[in-house]
């Protein structure tokens, strides 16, 4: 990074942990120049470019100051509830039922599951995919018969390089989108019947997956900040016979959560004492607005025993459902039920999308994503705290795109929910991410979106509908 740009996520970092709130007045530039040590010209950089991302805002011939109407900050949701074993998972017709709002371009998107398409390069994307797709040799057809593409699996490997968690090119099975990689994870490794251990509250798609395989949930609880509950986890294990966990160790959906590395590297370590097998799910890996990328759980993995899940959708090519499992000691099986199922990934998708990777510039569309995630997130904070009650508590990601929502006890999300959607607003109602439907009292609100003054006015009818 570039020292304007290291002086600028000291100050962001600042804002987004609450040490600096909405509202308050930044050190000056003189005080930046001799605090950091840096010319004027580089403590300007840093305060322009805080303000191209929506983090700050300059008051003539008074200074910056942190972008929002002073509020107080809300507290942190409450650690989730204690573990729950679900002999039979029933949240499908929940979940389609918010899903379906989704599809709907004239609602106001919180409840989608999806960034807004405008955030990505399409164009750009699709001048690969027309180079490409005129050479693609027809042997291409079969070649890229799973494991996938040489040229993709390739730079995922470059990836996973970059990132100091090298996984072999052998081991990476391209995949129709993220949630087949994890579909077929868990047919490599559990059968009707079993019990698998998932995150609560956690991504609805997991739940749906038992539900479909005949397989049995037990619920572990996620702290808001922390992640996913190891004692919890430990406990369980004793009592009960799990033979998978899917997880999602950074910027976990719905709260958008993050385990540390040393949390990570001791989730793997208690898996492998029992020999459990891991699925994990980072789909919005790339997602981070620190300086950077968190380590995944995969990284600390000596036994081959966590399958590492991403996908291109998120980040960089949504509608081109791409995405990828590293899936150490179950490539093989993994792969095999790839050939079995749906046989292969877009091929030319695949090419298009090893193509962008090695000339589109993808680390510059990142950097570019992130901070407009970063600024939405801020926007929707500021919004929530004028607009809805004072005593809300609210998750504090630091990636990704969710943001989680906790009322009183008493309230009704379901009940939000259906009335949010009378008034043309979308948003996902707790009980979709749990099997056994708690989280009654909470929503999860997607920030993914350009804001407008459509999103401002849907918060104020939120607000209007909470009371």
């Amino acid at each position: 990074m570039k020292r304007y740009e290291e002086i600028a996520e000291v100050i962001a970092a600042d804002i987004r942990n609450g040490r600096l709130t909405p509202g308050s007045k930044l050190p000056s530039i003189r005080k930046i120049i001799t605090q950091h040590g840096v010319s004027p010209a580089t403590a300007f950089q840093a305060y322009y470019q805080l303000e191209q991302r929506g983090l700050v805002r300059a008051r003539e011939r008074s200074g910056y100051y942190v972008a929002g109407t002073a509020h107080p900050i809300p507290h942190e949701p409450a650690r989730s509830a204690t573990p729950r074993l679900t002999s039979k998972v029933d949240i499908s017709e929940l979940v389609f039922a918010v899903l379906s709002a989704a599809k709907d371009r004239n609602m106001v998107q919180f409840g989608s599951a999806f960034p807004s398409p405008r955030l990505f390069p399409l164009q750009r994307l699709a001048k690969s995919v027309t180079r490409t797709a005129r050479f693609i040799d027809p042997w291409d057809t079969v070649a890229s018969l799973p494991p996938g593409n040489a040229a993709l699996r390739r730079q995922i490997e470059l990836r996973y390089l970059a990132l100091a968690a090298p996984q072999p090119v052998d081991e990476i099975v391209i995949t129709t989108g993220a949630l087949e990689a994890l579909n077929l994870c868990l047919l490599a490794v559990a059968k009707p019947g079993d019990l698998v251990a998932i995150e609560s509250p956690g991504f609805y798609a997991a739940g749906q997956a038992l539900e479909r395989l005949g397989m049995k949930a037990i619920e572990i609880p996620v702290h808001p900040s922390e992640g996913l509950d190891l004692a919890a986890l430990a406990d369980a294990m004793k009592r009960h016979p799990i033979k998978a966990c899917w997880f999602m160790t950074t910027f976990q959906n719905p709260m958008g959560a993050t385990m540390s590395e040393a949390a990570k590297r001791e989730l793997v370590a208690l898996l492998a004492k029992h020999d459990i097998p891991l699925i994990e799910d980072d789909v919005y890996a790339e997602l981070y607005f620190g300086k950077h990328a968190p380590l995944p759980a995969k990284a600390f993995d000596t036994r081959g025993l966590v399958m590492h899940c991403g996908s291109f959708s998120k980040s960089l090519a949504p509608g081109y459902r791409i995405g990828w499992v590293a899936g150490g000691r179950f490539s093989e099986r993994i792969e095999r039920l790839k050939l079995m199922t749906t046989l292969s990934a877009s091929v030319p998708a695949q090419v298009a999308i090893a193509d962008y990777l090695q000339t589109g510039g993808y680390d510059k569309h990142l950097r570019k994503l992130r901070h407009a995630l970063e600024t939405q997130l801020t926007q929707l904070r500021t919004a929530l705290s004028q607009h809805f009650p004072p005593d809300i508590r609210l998750s504090r990601p630091e990636g990704g795109y969710f943001l989680w929502v906790e009322f009183s006890d008493s309230f009704n999300a379901l009940d939000l929910h259906r009335r949010a959607a009378d008034a043309g607003i979308s948003l996902a109602p707790g009980p979709i991410f749990s099997p056994s439907r708690q989280y009654r009292h909470c929503i999860r609100l997607n920030y993914g979106w350009p804001w407008t003054d459509a999103h401002t006015s849907a918060i104020r009818e939120l607000g209007t509908l909470t009371c």
